[in-house]
């Protein structure tokens, strides 16, 4: 009996000892807990990014070009409401599909003020797309002008030629700013050359002849360019034309014939008479001419050897200096044989109008074994005289020149 006292009191004793423990566990446990830092998820959350606008131009801007690209770049923030005027109205322009940027996609117009309007909106507020710039008011512009028409058919020694009407200073801006872009890969190069009416020539050449078929983009980029010395260009000037088929004149002064070789075949072989050979004034000049325009009349004049306003029919002009490729009955005797002209290259009317009909712009006529050389100083067009080398140091952005 004593003995299952004891039993009944020792395990009273140790559920009092348990209950102890177990408060002091609980006891300890909200004690630790009450001094655990608060988690990452209950930390305060940073304020968000305040939204930023970058203009370009930028607010304040004078002088700007009127052709560099026109754009709102938002961060942090999405651009609503942007708008852009000018004094013609708004200037076109679309955002990007984020709504982070918004881009103009009409030129700007010279001596002109634009303003900005619309807001950038992000989580951390509002900020305004606001200011104004202005652009550059030149004092003079030059206009360009090409000499192939856009949908033109030309031959396959057609040079490209842009005449600016004022003088350009700064001709590697200019010449930067021009591309030709062909169908076929063409190496070829532009080169600055003299020009004595107070404007600036460019002239475009492959290294060797067009291939025929070649479909050519010309493009002149002038509008907003600054061409140096206070001029600007006025405005672009494109062209698309087609390379035609390959007409080669083979000119052997002393051949006294004229052949016309078609696509590598010779298709006319005509009797000619050329220069006189015994007159360095009347020889007709060595080297490759182009066709430059042709006429069923033309009246020629050469005071110094009597003659004014003579009537030639059927003339295929080669080069500015005077010489042809036209009928002349007074020379039907001895061509073939004899070299007596004054410098053109003289057919019978028949023969001439039949390559008349065949011969368009920048079809290459070669001369060859004649003493006086066709130079540069002859005309407008005598590109294939220049060697490649020289040609291409021509360019204001050949190697020599950059050096300088």
């Amino acid at each position: 009996m004593d003995q299952v006292v004891w039993q009944r009191g020792f395990v009273a004793l140790m559920m009092v000892v348990l209950a102890f423990l177990l408060g002091c566990g609980v006891y300890g446990a909200t004690a630790i807990g009450s001094t655990t830092p608060r988690t990452h998820d209950e930390a305060a959350a940073p304020p968000p990014p305040a939204p930023a606008v970058a203009l370009s131009p930028t607010a304040g801007a004078h002088d700007v070009a009127p052709d560099q690209p026109v754009t709102v770049t938002a961060t942090n923030s999405r651009l609503t409401g942007v708008a852009l005027q000018g004094p013609q109205g708004p200037v076109a322009g679309t955002p990007t599909p984020d709504g982070r940027s918004w881009r103009a996609q009409t030129a700007l117009t010279y001596g002109a003020t634009y303003t900005w309007s619309g807001q950038a909106t992000g989580d951390g507020g509002t900020v305004p797309v606001s200011g104004s710039f202005s652009t550059v008011d030149p004092a003079r512009t030059t206009q360009a002008q090409v000499n192939i028409a856009d949908g033109e058919t030309v031959g396959v020694g057609a040079p490209i030629i842009v005449q600016f009407d004022h003088h350009v200073t700064d001709k590697a801006v200019a010449e930067r700013a021009m591309s030709v872009q062909t169908s076929v890969p063409t190496t070829g190069s532009w080169a600055w050359l003299d020009d004595d009416n107070g404007g600036s020539r460019a002239h475009w050449r492959p290294q060797n002849y067009w291939t025929p078929g070649t479909q050519v983009a010309l493009t002149v980029h002038q509008f907003g360019v600054n061409d140096g010395g206070g001029v600007w260009g006025a405005e672009d000037v494109t062209s698309h034309f087609t390379i035609g088929r390959s007409q080669i004149v083979k000119a052997d002064v002393n051949s006294h014939q004229m052949d016309v070789v078609r696509d590598g075949k010779t298709v006319m072989s005509f009797p000619a008479s050329y220069g006189l050979g015994s007159d360095p004034n009347r020889n007709t000049t060595n080297g490759v001419h182009i066709v430059m325009s042709k006429s069923q009349t033309v009246l020629m004049s050469n005071p110094k050897y009597g003659y004014n306003n003579v009537p030639e029919h059927w003339a295929v002009r080669i080069e500015n200096n005077g010489e042809f490729i036209h009928a002349n009955p007074l020379t039907d005797g001895v061509q073939g044989s004899e070299n007596v002209t004054h410098g053109c290259v003289n057919l019978s009317t028949d023969n001439a109008q039949q390559y008349f009909d065949t011969a368009i712009f920048g079809d290459p006529v070669e001369v060859t074994n004649s003493p006086v050389p066709l130079t540069m100083s002859d005309g407008d067009i005598a590109d294939w005289t220049v060697p490649w080398d020289q040609w291409t140091a021509m360019s204001a952005l050949s190697p020599q020149h950059q050096a300088q």
